[in-house]
């Protein structure tokens, strides 16, 4: 190929890694404001949270529609090919992940309704672990740090412990006092929410293993038992 074609290819494969970094930037944005919502009980920063998602998934359909584009024109081989798909992939996961936090926030809403809990400051803490493990492998992804991608893998067991503690602790709220059952199912969902997307960030890191090193992790991936509704 000659240099220009060369350097097109090249910027077009940077042009991708943008979008997803964009994209993850916005994910990011979405779980730290439905938290900040949860925990100032802020209808207005909730709604933002819910609006704000339609174009997480616009973007979701750019990355899809560019991504096609190039494994058409470009036939991709080996690391670039990797490179693509793990986009691909990458893009879907963030795209799940802004929908949780849309979930989180349409959740608080119906809790503003109710008296205030003291059992939202266990979840709120559980989110504040998951959003540091999606900002590590969203730096992780941009800087294509490995060793940064593998310690978020192997932290989803944090995460799973840290679920199931509040699972206990909800559940035991509701038997106690059959008055809080109302708030507590609502705050299990977040914590729910929360947990799944700690997951996809995981899922994340073993693309971007994959991305480039052409493997996935060695041994099973750390993961607690986790009680409660599924997705």
């Amino acid at each position: 190929m000659s240099e220009h074609t060369v350097k097109s290819y090249d910027d077009e494969l940077s042009h991708l890694s943008g979008m997803i970094a964009r994209m993850g930037g916005m994910a990011e944005a979405q779980l730290g404001s439905a938290l900040q919502s949860l925990a100032r009980r802020d209808d207005d920063l909730a709604h933002k949270v819910i609006d704000s998602d339609a174009r997480i998934d616009e973007l979701d359909h750019e990355v899809d529609s560019f991504a096609v584009r190039l494994l058409a024109l470009r036939q991709p081989m080996a690391g670039d090919l990797r490179h693509i798909v793990a986009a691909l992939n990458i893009s879907g996961e963030i795209e799940r992940i802004g929908d949780y936090a849309a979930n989180v926030a349409k959740r608080v809403l119906v809790l503003n309704q109710l008296p205030p809990t003291s059992r939202a400051a266990g979840v709120i803490r559980l989110g504040e672990l998951v959003q540091a493990l999606l900002k590590d492998i969203l730096d992780a992804y941009v800087d294509r740090d490995l060793d940064k991608a593998i310690g978020v893998w192997g932290r989803d067991e944090d995460v799973d412990s840290r679920y199931n503690a509040v699972f206990r602790d909800l559940l035991a709220q509701m038997t106690g006092d059959p008055g809080t059952i109302t708030a507590s199912t609502h705050l299990l969902f977040i914590a729910k929410n929360m947990e799944r997307i700690g997951d996809h960030a995981t899922n994340i890191a073993e693309t971007l293993h994959f991305q480039i090193l052409g493997t996935q992790p060695k041994g099973e991936r750390p993961k607690g038992i986790s009680p409660g509704a599924q997705e």
